[in-house]
């Protein structure tokens, strides 16, 4: 793998790290290179913890790439919404260690997540495409339908509402937010205690709990790639 996303695997736990610049752009090469790190985490049986640099998990999709054509956006949008559709029915257990800002698919990739760790601060999470003149794909509607807060989904989807870490937790994107301090030891006691799991009836309750969010996402994923944002 280049630098722009690190796997390393210890102890039945795979840290993925996005290394991207300054906010660490989803681009084709950084989804390209985070399957390839769930490909080996998968192989090892081992527990996912995703999180970025400090002060930033995620703002979003590269602009670069969003920028070019119609046809070049949808086709990172196609590909960002399978890998979180990946997420949503991995193996193993996933966690999120959001090391701060979370916008647009950084948001998303805490939708795609078992559980969800948040460090205090004054960082903004959300989906902001409809602010920055982004009609919201189907498949992001439709995953921010099935894990927010119904009452925060309006504010979020179609308000392009930001929370604070704190109000993340009330509106579904985080699941727990600690000091500073508190996050690395945070995650890894999660992340430890989650491989205690029997992976089989994870893996299999899992499923059967999000059995229609993963059709309603495969049959929105295939509307995105036939439509335009």
């Amino acid at each position: 793998m280049s630098n722009l996303v690190t796997c390393y695997i210890e102890n039945n736990i795979a840290t993925i790290t996005l290394q991207n610049g300054k906010v660490n752009a989803i681009s084709h090469q950084v989804i390209d290179e985070l399957n390839q790190a769930l490909d080996q985490a998968e192989q090892d049986k081992a527990v996912v913890v995703l999180t970025g640099q400090p002060g930033m998990l995620s703002g979003g999709y590269d602009l670069k790439v969003m920028g070019e054509s119609m046809e070049a956006a949808m086709a990172l949008v196609a590909k960002g919404s399978s890998l979180t559709r990946r997420m949503l029915s991995f193996p193993f257990p996933v966690l999120v260690a959001c090391s701060g800002h979370a916008v647009a698919k950084g948001a998303f990739l805490l939708l795609a997540a078992d559980y969800r760790i948040g460090v205090e601060g004054p960082f903004k999470i959300g989906l902001n495409e409809v602010a920055i003149g982004m009609t919201m794909h189907h498949a992001g509607l439709e995953l921010a339908r099935g894990r927010l807060a119904p009452v925060f989904f309006n504010r979020s989807v179609i308000l392009a509402e930001m929370v604070s870490p704190q109000d993340a937790v009330i509106a579904g994107f985080l699941d727990k937010v600690v000091s500073e301090e508190e996050f690395l030891p945070t995650v890894n006691f999660i992340a430890k205690a989650m491989t205690k799991l029997d992976m089989k009836a994870h893996h299999q309750t899992k499923l059967k709990a999000r059995a229609e969010l993963l059709q309603v996402l495969d049959e929105s994923i295939e509307k995105d790639r036939h439509s335009s944002l």
